[in-house]
């Protein structure tokens, strides 16, 4: 059970990183309610979990990846252009109108929509790829866990990830009470300039270090 709990706290670390992820789950919590950010929310968990399963299964096969240096290049321009046009996206379109009373329907955005929001937010940053990789050979491979106990580890660390999204949506849902249109607008303008940043620095941090 160790090697759960040592998945736990890596998780819970994760958690804490300020990142494109944690304001796109705000917004769709804040503006949309709970169904919305576990809709967003299940495409970031079904990326990590394709992750996981292909680190878990591919480990020689990673470390031909990450001396590729063309495919970390192409990876990179690749997420950050995601990123970008994702956060101008958000960054002038308009928030839904504000319901207290019941969960706001999602038209203009459809469930499957904020599923592959999520799911491309997650899978083109290259941090998301390189973090799974780099747990695989620091932890798992370094000390030579077997499959039960890596199964353990990363069972730990993905179900803490989903636990901790959870709470943010459900908190976000929470303050929306407090807000008024205006506010969830500012919200969005922050939420869409920030993936815009995260997109832009990596992309110079992609061409400084493989340019």
């Amino acid at each position: 059970m160790s090697h759960l709990w040592n998945g736990i706290q890596l998780g819970l670390a994760l958690a804490l990183i300020t990142g494109p992820i944690l304001f796109a789950l705000i917004q769709a919590g804040v503006e949309r309610g709970f169904r919305a950010g576990l809709a967003l929310g299940s495409g970031i968990w079904i990326s990590d979990l394709l992750f996981i399963l292909a680190v878990f299964w591919s480990g020689t096969f990673l470390d031909r990846v990450v001396a590729n240096v063309s495919l970390l290049w192409w990876l990179g321009i690749i997420g950050s252009i995601i990123l970008v046009g994702i956060g101008i996206g958000t960054l002038f379109s308009k928030p839904p109108p504000l319901s207290y009373t019941t969960e706001i329907e999602v038209t203009r955005s459809p469930y499957h929509l904020l599923w592959l929001k999520g799911f491309a937010i997650n899978t083109f940053n290259p941090f998301t790829f390189f973090f799974w990789i780099s747990v695989m050979t620091s932890v798992v491979l370094a000390n030579k866990l077997s499959t039960a106990d890596a199964s353990l580890f990363f069972t730990g660390i993905l179900a803490t990830i989903i636990l901790t999204d959870l709470l943010k949506v459900i908190l976000a849902k929470r303050i929306r009470q407090f807000l008024q249109w205006k506010h969830l607008l500012i919200l969005r303008r922050i939420a869409g300039l920030a993936l815009i940043a995260f997109g832009v620095v990596l992309l110079v941090r992609v061409l400084w270090q493989f340019g």
